[in-house]
């Protein structure tokens, strides 16, 4: 039977601020509900959720950096709150962004730093380092200072920052955030490398291709809740009985869709940005019904229009629209 290396049993986190200066208001965010969950031993497990569901909650309190308002979780059986110093022996935690580093010194020396930190052998330091420096691909680089990196280069040295004292369990907070295409292609590699060599990892991200290359089950999380958990092709599932419209074009704004979402037999709308195009995403039940009204309904340049299969993306928004 598979070994459960991370547990979440009932996970709470109530936020409590207070308003006002002569006649302060007490006010109480539920930012995590109930949430439980399991991750066995050597599973690429992911969180998805938008911007305040409570993904970077869950991840403080699974590695000690905020106590549970209520409900419980261990780490290799160790309980996160009675056993904090325990968990974090065995833990590590590489985040998203540029904070976190040194930047007037090499990446080699923040290495030093860090393997001092979490209690790597003085003995076996030095090829701990470099072991940890070829796998991430930073060995060139290594006494170069950390100024002069790309943001990417220093995605990397957040790896080897969280992976430096070797440990069983990783989590993952929004790895490849901000990097470019192939940034953010060698950051999933190295994750796929930590768990061929045998590492548990949880890991939360925004972009659900990433998501569905890497992840063996995956948790869906809105408004502090858990509202559905399944492997990525389960999750797809989900909307197998949907299709796709995809408009390409121009002058997608607000109101353009608004109208299309208020067609009868069109489930979700969203629209993605770049900086030479809009995509609309218009899931619909019947793309044969629909596809003549959703194009009448279009008031822009339209590029092109064409009816796909849905993705894990498609899953999502539908479960984090609140049709679960």
């Amino acid at each position: 039977m598979p070994q459960k290396v991370i547990e979440a049993k009932e996970l709470m986190r109530i936020y409590r601020s207070s308003t006002g200066f002569l006649r302060k208001k007490k006010k109480e965010t539920l930012a995590v509900n109930k949430v439980s969950f399991s991750v066995e031993q050597g599973e690429l497990f992911g969180v998805l959720g938008p911007n305040g569901a409570g993904k970077t909650t869950t991840i403080k309190m699974l590695t000690t950096l905020l106590t549970p308002t209520a409900g419980s979780a261990s780490v290799l059986g160790f309980d996160v709150t009675r056993d904090a110093v325990e968990v974090r022996k065995r833990i590590g935690l590489i985040l998203g962004g540029e904070r976190g580093l040194y930047y007037r010194v090499s990446g080699r020396q923040n290495l030093k730093y860090f393997a001092d930190l979490y209690g790597v052998p003085l003995q076996g330091r030095d090829r701990r380092i470099q072991e940890v420096l070829d796998l991430v691909g930073l060995s060139a680089k290594a006494d170069t200072k950390v100024e002069d990196y790309s943001r990417g280069m220093k995605q990397k040295l957040h790896i080897a920052k969280g992976i430096i004292h070797d440990p069983e369990v990783i989590f993952m907070d929004e790895p490849t955030i901000g990097l470019d295409p192939q940034a953010s292609r060698e950051t999933r590699k190295l994750t796929q490398d930590l768990i061929d060599h045998g590492k548990t990892i949880l890991l939360t991200t925004h972009y659900m291709f990433e998501a569905d290359e890497l992840c063996r089950r995956i948790a869906v999380i809105n408004n502090g809740r858990i509202v559905a958990m399944d492997t990525p092709q389960g999750l797809k599932g989900l909307v197998k009985d949907t299709a796709v419209i995809e408009v390409e074009g121009f002058g997608i704004d607000d109101m353009v869709m608004e109208r299309v979402r208020k067609l009868e037999g069109v489930r979700t709308v969203s629209a993605t940005v770049t900086e030479s195009k809009q995509v609309m995403r218009v899931q619909v039940c019947d793309a044969g019904e629909l596809l003549s009204p959703v194009t009448k309904a279009l008031d822009c340049k339209v590029i092109d229009v064409r009816v796909k299969e849905p993705t894990l993306e498609d899953a999502y928004l539908w479960l984090v629209e609140g049709h679960a």
